[in-house]
């Protein structure tokens, strides 16, 4: 099934960087402020209450990650137009800067400069939602579930109701990416307990996978 899509949209591809994104969910909860990093709806959300309190301090604090993000999806859709004639896809490039990023992070302690983490995690996870959202064809997410738990839901109402055999074949896909997210959670709460600010480094581990199978 897998053949006739990109690597890109490989399942393999999805599952190693849904591992990537649940983990950076957990690390920077337990060792970066209780702050989810991944995602910028509680960001905007908190934006939001900071105007309406007149609070310009906390507005420019929840202002900071949503321009990251921001800024994270315009280089990736730069590096998408004009890198298409290089000898590294753009993807790959994506993925080279996401493990420099993590090196970076592992090497600001947690404390006062947490703040520094929190963007540089939302610039990279803008990155990669922005360079990865298909799995073998159909939408997803690599960096938060919410999307992934609709989509499966639909799948399983058609598999179920419409006789749809695709359809089950492509809900057990999102559930199962969603189980790699949970691992990543999983695994991302252990090392940063063991290893702090340093067990980011950790993630390398599925982004270079993911990196090398795209030269195939």
């Amino acid at each position: 099934m897998e053949k006739n899509y990109q690597m890109s949209e490989s399942f393999l591809l999805a599952s190693l960087l849904a591992i990537v994104g649940g983990f950076l969910d957990a690390y920077s909860y337990v060792c970066r402020d209780h702050v989810f990093a991944n995602a910028q709806t509680g960001n905007i959300v908190k934006l939001g209450m900071s105007i309406a309190q007149g609070d310009s301090f906390q507005t420019v604090k929840y202002l900071i990650p949503i321009l990251a993000f921001f800024l994270g999806v315009f280089i990736t859709m730069f590096l998408r137009y004009q890198c298409m004639y290089q000898k590294w896809h753009w993807r790959q490039i994506i993925l080279i800067i996401e493990m420099m990023i993590l090196v970076i992070v592992s090497f600001i302690p947690v404390g006062p400069y947490n703040r520094i983490v929190h963007i540089l995690i939302s610039f990279l996870c803008a990155m990669q939602a922005e360079c990865f959202k298909k799995v073998l064809g159909s939408p997803f997410s690599s960096t938060m579930c919410t999307g992934n738990l609709r989509s499966g839901v639909e799948n399983l109402y058609r598999g179920i109701f419409q006789n749809d055999k695709q359809a089950i074949q492509k809900c057990f896909c999102y559930i199962t990416i969603i189980c790699f997210f949970i691992l990543g959670v999983i695994v991302g709460v252990w090392l940063t307990l063991l290893f702090h600010e340093n067990a980011i480094l950790f993630c390398l581990i599925p982004v270079m996978i993911s990196l090398v199978s795209m030269f195939e």
